[in-house]
């Protein structure tokens, strides 16, 4: 209820400043604030969600870390993050499901953590194989690679 009492008061004190040349660049301050703490409230409304922008393997940063989870395709890497985040990472029982980076975000100990559903890597990856360049790029942006692996599956 905090962030609603700060809106109120920012709306309260654009209400009663004037609007001329002079006061534009505060009232557009405290329009940006008001549009921060609602979207701020609105994400903790929605439980969070995903990390939001960009398109394929085009994310933007969100939180405080970024961990990345790489593996072999039908590991469990969505099923995790379907657990972890509550974003729906679609799971099938065939390979390469995921074919971009699906963000999630978590929060642990008062940490926002964003976490990455990339595609499976295969052998070659390193040469653009099933798009592996694009996997291994979007994994040097995280802050911590999790490496999925499924026990009972042959390497």
């Amino acid at each position: 209820m905090a962030q609603l009492a700060k809106i109120a008061e920012l709306q309260a004190e654009y209400d009663r400043t004037q609007k001329n040349k002079a006061t534009n660049g505060h009232l557009g301050s405290l329009k940006a604030k008001m549009a921060k703490l609602r979207r701020e409230l609105l994400a903790e409304a929605t439980g969070g969600g995903g990390g939001g922008g960009g398109e394929g393997f085009d994310v933007k940063k969100s939180g405080d870390t970024r961990v990345g989870l790489v593996g072999f395709p039908s590991v469990g890497k969505s099923t995790l993050l379907t657990t972890l985040t509550g974003t729906f990472s679609e799971a099938a029982n065939y390979e390469f499901t995921t074919l971009t980076a699906i963000p999630g975000t978590m929060k642990y100990r008062g940490a926002k953590i964003q976490i990455l559903d990339l595609p499976g890597i295969i052998e070659g990856a390193k040469d653009g194989k099933g798009r592996g360049r694009q996997v291994i790029s979007a994994a040097r942006t995280c802050n911590m690679i999790l490496i999925v692996l499924d026990c009972m599956k042959p390497v």
